[in-house]
């Protein structure tokens, strides 16, 4: 499994917490991904994790109290991890290369944290009983601003009218299928984006589908909206 901790490394926030305990908490969150993907909530338990993260439960618990509170950071540490690509969506950019390479980047972390974004799905599917008041805040704000700013290139007239969340949303479901139904695809085609080929068509595909639904060529074809 990718390291999810390296990932964040840049943009970690300690709290104040030195580089080993920075360290220590990015390796149980990362022992925790694994164990809640492979057992669920009700079947991971707090020995196993410490045990992958290489410390005792006494130490785990010098960092989160319980189960639970393991569970809510691990699942907001992914919801960081998998936001920040839309995080740098900019404004002065040109549309089409900012989306497609928005695209692009969520496709690698498709392949690269599969297992983060099925636990991520299931808790959301759940009815994101944990994560909820973050859906609410945190991610509602990052949305409505890089709303605005698809909005602004459409009033520029660089872009076809679309309604900017949907768009979005249309963005996370395309890209986030192929790391939360690996299994099915591989079925169907044989191949999933553990395949560089598999992963390059996929990107290529998908990129081509979203950009031409707002009147956008690919960049390689033209850096101006049809």
């Amino acid at each position: 499994m990718a390291d999810l901790g390296e990932q964040t490394q840049a943009s970690f926030k300690s709290g104040g917490l030195s580089r080993i305990q920075e360290k220590n908490r990015s390796l149980i969150l990362e022992a925790a991904l694994g164990e809640f993907s492979m057992k669920g909530f009700s079947g991971a338990t707090v020995e196993r994790i410490a045990a992958d993260a290489g410390m005792s439960k006494s130490n785990l618990l010098y960092y989160f109290s319980s189960k639970e509170a393991i569970y809510s950071a691990t699942l907001a540490h992914i919801l960081e991890v998998w936001l920040a690509p839309l995080k740098t969506l900019n404004p002065d950019g040109e549309p089409a290369q900012e989306l497609a390479a928005y695209i692009r980047q969520k496709i690698e972390m498709s392949a690269r944290f599969p297992e983060a974004s099925k636990l991520f799905a299931n808790e959301v599917m759940q009815g994101a009983p944990q994560i909820l008041p973050i859906l609410q805040t945190d991610l509602k704000r990052l949305v409505a601003e890089k709303s605005q700013v698809i909005e602004d290139w459409i009033a520029a007239g660089k872009m076809r009218s679309v309604d900017p969340v949907h768009l979005i949303f249309t963005i996370w479901a395309t890209t986030q299928h192929y790391a939360d139904f690996s299994v099915q695809i591989k079925a169907l085609t044989g191949k999933d984006l553990s395949d560089a080929a598999f992963q390059a068509e996929t990107e290529a595909a998908v990129t081509s589908l979203i950009l031409s639904g707002v009147g956008l060529k690919l960049p390689a074809e033209s850096d101006q909206a049809v």
